[in-house]
């Protein structure tokens, strides 16, 4: 299994697109940047025909190590989570 990077990316908008190299990583960075807005603004970014992003709150909890059985305080934060939409699991499944 391999990672796709943002190089991957800005590279396929370059052969497709036409633009330089620097331009396509300029443009997926833009990309990038507006989408982490948007989930900093509100809770869910809706992609049509992807999927959407949504914020959710954890609250914080209690653990342990299972070595050593001492607990530890995890603290409240927030995660983001994907949920695809219908096309894009067709899609995959097919």
């Amino acid at each position: 299994m391999t990672s796709l990077t943002r190089a991957d990316i800005a590279g396929e908008v370059q052969k497709k697109l036409g633009f330089s190299f620097s331009e396509s990583t300029s443009i997926v960075d833009m990309l990038v940047e507006e989408l982490c807005a948007a989930l900093e603004k509100n809770d869910s970014l809706k992609v049509t025909s992807f999927g959407t992003f949504s914020v959710r709150h954890k609250k914080p909890r209690i653990s342990r190590n299972p070595k050593t059985k001492v607990e530890a305080v995890i603290s409240g934060r927030k995660v983001v989570s994907f949920y695809s939409s219908n096309l894009l699991d067709e899609e995959l499944n097919s």
